[in-house]
């Protein structure tokens, strides 16, 4: 029995474009074959800024989406959502990838290899190289930093957290779900920066910080994986790391990496912010130690 995989989506949206295509006007397929192309990004989308991205009519849009089959933009949504969530599976996903590495040690020490190759020619980038400086210079310039992340991700908020104060740069996480995430975001104050570690979906926890720091004029610094994310429009500056397969399991340690870029970036430009704060934090540690 053949794989999902996550291009499955698409080929459903795209059928029905095919399947309907004689009945579309000329703006109509304009509009259906730009739904098809960015599926994760007309999740965060109006009808009107979908009619802007396609010089087409609000109108249009909605007319394009029932044509298609769809009662409107709500049932389109949920659709996609749906066909994406089910083409993303954890299990389908180390499925695929164990199947690729069998039993073999080496080939498991190869695909990560493989995987962190395609990641650190991500980084290196001319764009990412950009977005990585004017993260620094915003943040650098912070009173304090916010660090988002959920499930996997908010992990390596609590510990990019602690590297950034550690650095001599004042940072919190916001990695709770649900309700709880207020207390977190209650924090967030006028001067801050944030660092946004998310996927292509704006969830209720992202929409809620998003709208939160916006409120507050935070600029926002996002690390995706996918280059249409919908996230990519409230940013300040953005890093994009794709992944090498969406179709495998996906691996944190790119993530990682560009954190810790961070951090280094911070420290060169503020050396002696970063040795002060860890001299200090060399004193205080010989307090707690127990005296020989």
């Amino acid at each position: 029995m053949k794989k999902p995989t996550p291009e499955l989506a698409t080929d459903r949206i795209a059928e029905r474009i095919t399947l309907r295509a004689q009945r579309l006007s000329p703006s109509m397929r304009a509009t259906a074959d730009y739904i098809r192309d960015n599926l994760r990004h007309i999740l965060a989308l109006s009808a009107l800024e979908i009619a802007r991205e396609t010089g087409t009519s609000d109108a249009t849009v909605i007319r394009t989406i029932q044509s298609l089959g769809f009662q409107g933009l709500r049932d389109l949504k949920d659709t996609v959502e749906h066909l994406l969530q089910s083409t993303s599976s954890p299990t389908e996903k180390m499925a695929s990838t164990t199947d690729e590495i069998s039993k073999d040690a080496d080939a498991a020490i190869d695909f990560v290899i493989a995987d962190q190759t395609h990641a650190m020619q991500e980084l290196s980038k001319p764009e990412n190289r950009a977005g990585m400086q004017r993260a620094i210079s915003l943040l650098a310039q912070a009173r304090r930093i916010g660090v988002f992340g959920i499930g996997a991700s908010g992990i390596i908020a609590s510990y990019a957290a602690r590297l950034f104060a550690r650095s001599g740069f004042p940072s919190y996480e916001l990695n709770r779900t649900g309700i709880s995430l207020a207390e977190q975001l209650i924090a967030m104050a006028a001067g801050d920066a944030l660092v946004m570690m998310a996927h292509g979906r704006i969830h209720r926890e992202a929409a809620a910080t998003i709208a939160e720091a916006e409120r507050l004029s935070i600029p926002i610094i996002v690390i995706v994986t996918d280059g249409q994310s919908a996230l990519l429009k409230h940013a300040a500056t953005a890093i994009i790391l794709p992944r090498a397969k969406s179709e495998h399991v996906a691996m944190h340690a790119p993530l990682l990496c560009c954190i810790e870029t961070l951090m280094l970036g911070l420290s060169g430009v503020d050396r002696h912010k970063t040795l002060q704060t860890l001299n200090r934090l060399v004193d205080i540690r010989s307090n707690i130690r127990p005296k020989r």
